[in-house]
């Protein structure tokens, strides 16, 4: 189905009163020649395409949100307010917009960097809405039963996001008229109505499975929703301020993921073109994930790139050049950013002693321990000096000098090199094989895959007090040639949530639940923009409403401490 994400579609949108909930959305009309014309599958293309793409040319120059176009990306947007506020990675260019708020946690009601996350849900429920008004008709057609329960499937996941991120959502569906304002619908309320849809749709969804092919692999069928589903159970607690746990919710939903047709990626490959071998991990983020059987097999629902169908700054590219400067080798793009490099903390989740492996020289560093161990740093073989000195696949880092020395710790944030660098995103193919654009990353991103209802089972059942949780998160460990572990505390559940899935979009979700992202609890380098890190007041735990939305929708009230 990749054909469809690639079109260029649904036309004069704002002709059809689609305006948003925070300043309107600044929405720019998406067919310059604002036509109502289009077809039912090229509104499903541009649902379906607004995951990974932020407007109708490509890069830049007819957004769908008028803004920074390469900031308005849903995946780009929502990965920046999940993870640079916390222990993985920060952001070297301090001077851009509201990034120092974002990475010290210090924002306010007038953050840009959360409109623009607000507003790009608030457009893609939008268009499910939209799609959904215009479909109802096809609603017992077979191939609009499928079409319609993955559009809900895709509303309910910004909705997620909207619980997660501000703990309320302005709420509108298919029901309303573009007219009506979104209502406001509040933790308990909006975690009960995403129970309820999601368990509405799954019945009505492809079977766990069925898009795992060339050629509808991206579609959501049912074990998106299990995941989804799963993930809510998992955050119940947190999403109903205490009202709900769903910790058997969670665990059942897991159990169909664990025992359907996905597998875990685990055979190592070599590529004949570099001669480095990358793990079954590793594969999971590089540019021919899609093909590659065994990384298809992981993972439950992506969101499909292609460096000329979908070339932009806002997905699987943002991941690749941001965390790359020049002469490092292997870059995957000839667009490196030095933007983002990994905090020390995210290191010590791999090396806790910091006998991080780095390039021999007497300047290295900046008086800290770390050890210092002679690699070559010119051919990459550093990351995989670090990955054996780790015993662990996913300590996919860079600490080589490509680009400069690098440090582990720094006393300032604006300098890419004052950090190891995090090479997990790849745009490189495991089979060697030529990537389609030079700048543009090719390489999917997994938003679901199974490793997170191994970790979500896990972690359920340690909270349920059922000490076969361990069982799961060793399956990862077992994949990762890591040691396994023989205990299971809430400090090695936290951590391993880290090794797996850091730089994926999830992080200060994942802290909130074990409350480490606010107060003292646990404290990292830069956490409330002091060096050694501080404690944080707890109204950081969810981001303001942007003012825009409280002043243009009387239904919205702000949140506490804004």
């Amino acid at each position: 189905m990749r054909h469809i994400f690639s079109k260029s579609v649904v036309a004069g949108l704002l002709v059809f009163g689609m305006t948003s909930c925070a300043n309107d959305l600044n929405i720019s009309s998406i067919d310059p020649q604002t036509s109502t014309s289009y077809e039912d599958m090229e509104l499903l293309a541009k649902v379906y395409g607004t995951l990974g793409m932020t407007g109708q040319k490509g890069p830049a120059g007819s957004g769908d949100i008028s803004s920074d176009e390469g900031e308005s990306g849903f995946y780009r947007t929502t990965f920046n307010l999940e993870t640079l506020p916390t222990d993985e990675c920060n952001w070297a260019w301090q001077t851009d917009t509201d990034i120092p708020q974002i990475t010290g946690i210090s924002w306010n009601a007038n953050s840009g960097r959360t409109q623009w996350a607000y507003q790009r849900l608030g457009f893609n429920v939008l268009l499910c809405n939209f799609y959904l008004q215009n479909t109802a008709d096809k609603a017992d057609q077979a191939d609009y039963k499928y079409y319609r329960a993955e559009v809900r499937f895709l509303r309910a996941l910004y909705y997620w996001y909207f619980l997660d991120l501000w703990h309320k959502a302005p709420f509108k569906d298919e029901n309303n008229s573009m007219n009506d304002l979104p209502v406001e619908k509040v933790g308990k309320d909006l975690y009960e109505w995403l129970d309820t849809e999601l368990t509405a749709i799954e019945s009505e969804m492809a079977p766990m499975g069925q898009f795992n092919s060339a050629s509808d692999f991206g579609r959501a069928d049912a074990g998106a929703a299990y995941m989804l589903h799963a993930r809510l159970a998992l955050n119940a607690k947190v999403y109903t301020d205490g009202a709900v746990t769903a910790y058997d919710k969670a665990i059942s939903y897991c159990d169909k993921l664990i025992n359907g047709p996905y597998a875990l990626s685990s055979t190592a490959k070599t590529n004949p073109s570099n001669g480095l071998t990358y793990s079954g991990y590793a594969q999971l983020f590089m540019a021919d994930n899609d093909v590659n059987a065994d990384a298809v097999k992981e993972i439950i629902f992506p969101i499909r790139q292609d460096g000329v169908r979908t070339p932009g700054y806002s997905c699987a590219s943002y991941l690749v050049c941001s965390t790359r400067i020049a002469g490092m080798p292997y870059p995957g793009t000839k667009n490196c950013w030095s933007c983002n490099y990994a905090r020390p903390n995210l290191i010590e989740k791999f090396f806790p002693k910091d006998d991080i492996p780095m390039s021999s020289d007497d300047n290295v560093g900046d008086g800290s321990t770390e050890t210092l161990i002679a690699l070559d740093a010119e051919d990459g073989s550093d990351t995989q000096g670090i990955i054996a000195a780790a015993e662990d696949d996913r300590a996919l880092f860079y600490a080589g000098r490509g680009g400069g020395i690098r440090k582990l710790r720094t006393d300032k944030l604006n300098n890419f090199l004052d950090g190891i660098s995090i090479v997990k995103w790849q745009n490189i193919r495991v089979d060697g094989g030529t990537v389609s654009d030079p700048e543009f990353s090719d390489t999917d991103i997994p938003l679901f895959r199974l490793a997170e209802a191994y970790m979500t089972r896990a972690e359920a059942k340690w909270r349920s007090g059922d000490a076969t949780g361990i069982n799961d998160v060793n399956v990862l460990r077992e994949r990762a040639n890591a040691k396994p572990l023989t205990q299971l505390t809430e400090q090695d559940l936290i951590d391993e949530w880290s090794r797996e899935f850091y730089m994926e979009g999830r992080r200060r979700s994942d802290l909130i639940r074990f409350d480490m992202f606010t107060g003292k609890k646990y404290n990292w380098a830069w956490k409330g923009g002091v060096a050694d890190g501080q404690a944080v007041d707890s109204h950081f735990k969810y981001y303001p409403i942007p003012m825009d939305d409280i002043n243009n929708n009387k239904n919205m009230t702000q949140n506490a401490g804004y």
